[in-house]
């Protein structure tokens, strides 16, 4: 009997000692196979040529990381604030270990809902402003990230060098702090070099027509875009009144380049996707907490011009005036 009681001992302690090993090797396959612990994420309110770049930066980059496409949930509100609402609930119920926010209006929804799942933003052009941060260097409001802060007076300086203006048109929805706030620098710019301007708001899509028409009326020959989801709306009839009237457009965004408007100095969209999860990775893998990590302004990588509307104008390549590499869109 103790024979068999010690057989029986023995057989459970081999298959307790093979059952552990076997443990342990699922759970390190599991880690292996998952990459990165927890769910991740994207958020954008509306879809246009820009923001998919950036969300496709920010996905490559989680995926060489080792995050997997099933730990990966973006999320799109299609231009709806009920819908956003409904997103930033379902995100920020703990189940999400971190969120990412394409541009603006996103990122202020998340933050202002104040809970504890981390924000990284992407291409918040002005986050002080926008009241996601008080201090770029600490962020204070579990939320930090990249601005494509506009650098208003590169592009001005770039405009007056390539096709010099004597008064310019600004055009503006009127509804985005960022594009309000890109404006305001754009006036205090064009008044610290002397060049005149006229402002006028299109605050729904359908008003671009008669708004471009109406500063034309009023003498502009150069007009500046905002990074204005409006605008954008509309901004291949804005393009078409200018080019047909030979009035050079110059805008924020290389995505605005593409949708008409002649040209500006740009971020690479992708780039700055890759760039905000170099940061959100600090908090991820290293982690850092969020008030340690301090969000940075990523600058200019190239001249971004629109070859059809260059060609409408009457203006070569070479007339183009710029230290920065040259980017053709179409």
């Amino acid at each position: 009997m103790k024979k068999f009681l010690s057989l029986i001992l023995a057989v459970v302690m081999v298959a307790t000692v093979f059952t552990a090993c076997g443990s342990s090797e699922n759970k390190t396959g599991d880690k292996k196979d998952s990459g990165t612990d927890g769910k991740i994420g994207i958020v954008a309110l509306l879809e246009n040529g820009a923001f998919m770049d950036m969300k496709e930066g920010i996905v490559s980059k989680l995926k060489e990381a080792g995050y997997k496409d099933d730990q990966i949930d973006y999320q799109c509100a299609s231009g709806d604030t009920t819908a956003l609402s409904t997103i930033v609930s379902k995100m920020t119920d703990g189940t999400y270990k971190a969120v990412f926010t394409i541009a603006t209006p996103p990122t202020q929804a998340f933050v202002n809902a104040e809970s504890d799942t981390p924000v990284f933003f992407c291409a918040v052009s002005a986050p002080t402003a926008a009241k996601v941060l008080t201090d770029m260097k600490k962020p204070d409001k579990n939320a930090t990230g990249t601005s494509n802060a506009i650098p208003v007076s590169n592009i001005i300086d770039f405009a007056q060098a390539t096709t010099p203006a004597k008064k310019y048109g600004l055009i503006y929805s009127g509804n985005e702090d960022n594009a309000t706030n890109t404006i305001k620098q754009v006036k205090e710019y064009l008044d610290s070099i002397n060049v005149k301007y006229v402002e006028k708001t299109a605050p729904v899509s359908s008003d671009i027509e008669s708004t471009t028409n109406a500063l034309i009326s009023e003498g502009v020959d150069a007009i500046f875009v905002p990074n204005d989801s409006i605008i954008q709306d509309g901004v291949s009839t804005l393009a078409d009144i200018c080019k047909e009237k030979k009035i050079p457009t110059y805008c924020a965004s290389a995505t605005t380049v593409a949708s008409g408007c002649f040209a500006t100095l740009a971020i690479d969209d992708k780039g700055i996707g890759e760039k905000t999860v170099d940061i959100a990775l600090k908090y991820l893998k290293d982690g850092k907490k969020i008030e340690e990590i301090s969000a940075e302004v990523v600058g200019i990588d190239y001249c971004s011009y629109n070859a059809t509307t260059m060609e409408a104008l009457g203006l070569t390549k070479n007339q183009i005036k710029t230290k920065y590499k040259l980017n053709e869109l179409k």
